[in-house]
């Protein structure tokens, strides 16, 4: 199965959201070939589905998994790992 993770920023990004950003690219490619990371404007029809009220918010297959922070890379990839 593939997962997706879309990451909620400000635009332009600020710094939590450009290293949320490269954490999830970093922590997709080591963990799964399919994972596709997507990034957004908070303040996007797409952020409006999720609701987005902080940045940077992190949601793998359509559940928010972190919102106004930026995880640790064995955080996400132990959320990544679940939804595969």
């Amino acid at each position: 199965m593939d997962v997706i993770i879309k990451i909620f920023g400000s635009e332009p990004p600020c710094a939590k959201c450009r290293v949320a950003y490269d954490i999830a690219k970093k922590v997709s490619e080591r963990t799964c070939e399919g994972a596709l990371v997507e990034k957004h404007s908070a303040l996007s029809e797409e952020g409006d589905k999720y609701g987005i009220m902080m940045t940077p918010t992190i949601v793998v297959n359509d559940e928010v998994a972190f919102v106004g922070k930026v995880p640790t890379e064995k955080k996400l990839e132990e959320i990544i790992r679940s939804k595969m």
